[in-house]
C-alpha cells in the first residue's frame, strides 16, 4: 500500500505553482491511529475546517478522504496520519485567486515516534529557544503550513539532557514547545498560555481543556511570562500524538510529576 496520496491518487505529483509550496498558503493536522482507530478524528477535521475559513478557502472533508484515511488506519494500525491541505495552483503573485479553486489535499502515513512511550513514563526536559514568535493575530492558533519559526527553532541543538525547547513570543511571554501545548499547575490553578497572537492552539489542548474541567479543576487561559515560573509546580505538554507527558525540567526549574496525568491519560484513551 502506497503511504502517499495527493487528492487520492497514490504517489502523484504536486503541482509546482501549489500555494501551499510558494507560500505556505494552506494548513495540515496530525493525527494519531492506535489499534486502527484514528483518534478524535472529528475534532481534526473541525479545525482544519476552521482554519480553511480563516485563511480564505472552502474546505469540508469528503466521504473519499473519509474513507482513504479509515483504509490507512485499517493498515497501519499504530502510525500517524498527516493530512495536508493547500489552495492549490494560483499563479506567481502572492495575491489569492479571484475563482474558486480546487483544494489540493495530501495526505501520508509514517511511524508512530517510538521515543513518546518513554516520555510519557519518564517526562521530559525544556529548554528556552532563543528564537522569538512574532505575533500575529491572524494567524495565531491555526496549524497553517508556514512553520520557518519552528523550522529554525528546531535546527538549533539542544544542550545534553533536555529534550524540546521552551518557546517564548517578542514580549518574553511563554507560548508553547516547538511541538506541543503547555499547562501549568499552580496554587491558583491550571494555567494554560493565551494563543491569540502567536502559536498554535492545538487539538489535544482543548480535549485536555474540556476533560480537566470535567475533573472539576479550575483552568485559566492567560498570558504566562517566563518570569513566573518560580511560582510553577508542575507542568506538562500536550499535542496528538504523544497525549500528556509531564515535565521534569524547565531551563533550571525543577518539577514534580503532576498527581493527575496518568488519569488524564486514561479519561483520555492516551496512555501509550
Amino acid at each position: 500500500m502506497s503511504t502517499i496520496w495527493v487528492n487520492g491518487q497514490p504517489d502523484a505529483a504536486i503541482n509546482p505553482l501549489d500555494r501551499g509550496l510558494a507560500y505556505g498558503d494552506g494548513l495540515f493536522a496530525t493525527m494519531r491511529v492506535h489499534k486502527s482507530e484514528i483518534q478524535f478524528v472529528e475534532s481534526h477535521f473541525l479545525r482544519l475546517t476552521q482554519g480553511a475559513k480563516r485563511l480564505g478557502f472552502d474546505w469540508q472533508p469528503s466521504l473519499s478522504l473519509r474513507a482513504l484515511l479509515l483504509e490507512c488506519a485499517q493498515k497501519h494500525p499504530q502510525s500517524c496520519l498527516k493530512v495536508l491541505l493547500s489552495r492549490g495552483v494560483g499563479g506567481r503573485g502572492y495575491t489569492p485567486p479571484h475563482t474558486n479553486q480546487s483544494t489540493n489535499e495530501i495526505v501520508s502515513v509514517h511511524p508512530f515516534p517510538e521515543v513518546y512511550q518513554r516520555w510519557q513514563n519518564q517526562g521530559i526536559s525544556l529548554q528556552s529557544s532563543a528564537i522569538l514568535l512574532a505575533r500575529q493575530p491572524r494567524l495565531a492558533g491555526m496549524k497553517h503550513c508556514n512553520r520557518l519559526e519552528q523550522v529554525l527553532i528546531k535546527s538549533e541543538p539542544l544542550t545534553a539532557g533536555y529534550d524540546d525547547w521552551l518557546v517564548l513570543d517578542a514580549q518574553r511571554n511563554i507560548i508553547e514547545s516547538s511541538m506541543a501545548n503547555l499547562f501549568f499547575i499552580t496554587e491558583a490553578g491550571i494555567l494554560t498560555p493565551k494563543l491569540a497572537y502567536a502559536g498554535v492552539a492545538g487539538m489535544m489542548r482543548e480535549q485536555v481543556i474540556y476533560q480537566l474541567l470535567d475533573m472539576n479543576f479550575k483552568v485559566s487561559v492567560t498570558e504566562i511570562n517566563l518570569s513566573k515560573l518560580s511560582n510553577v509546580d508542575h507542568a506538562f505538554i500536550t499535542n496528538s500524538l504523544l497525549g500528556v507527558v509531564d515535565i521534569n525540567l524547565i531551563d533550571q526549574h525543577i518539577l514534580q510529576k503532576a498527581p493527575f496525568t496518568s488519569l488524564l491519560r486514561e479519561r483520555l484513551n492516551l496512555t501509550l
